[in-house]
């Protein structure tokens, strides 16, 4: 089975043709090419909490600082975390210089 990234397991249609892009906008999550395969997602989505801009609770989510503590708890982040295991990624060393 393939793993979800976080638009397909939430069904957010902020995916590019999304279905509610007009309404929301685009997930940046889906269209950062360059976190491409990280924890085995396309583009950053499964990498999404450290994406400025991802959706939870539908409200549109600020920096890192402010998401991690509310994306550790997520059922998402915690699946990829289980499907990955040793192999998980939770920060790359580029995200960390950013901060």
């Amino acid at each position: 089975m393939k793993e979800q990234n976080c638009w397909e397991y939430f069904n957010c249609g902020r995916e590019p043709g999304g279905v509610n892009i007009a309404e929301l906008g685009i997930c940046p999550a889906s269209t950062l090419i360059q976190n491409s395969g990280i924890n085995g997602g396309s583009y950053a989505g499964r990498y999404c909490w450290t994406v400025e801009g991802t959706l939870c609770d539908r409200k549109v989510q600020g920096g890192l600082e402010d998401k991690l503590l509310s994306c550790i708890n997520c059922s998402f982040f915690k699946q990829v975390n289980q499907e990955e295991g040793r192999e998980f990624v939770m920060l790359t060393e580029e995200v960390l210089k950013k901060k």
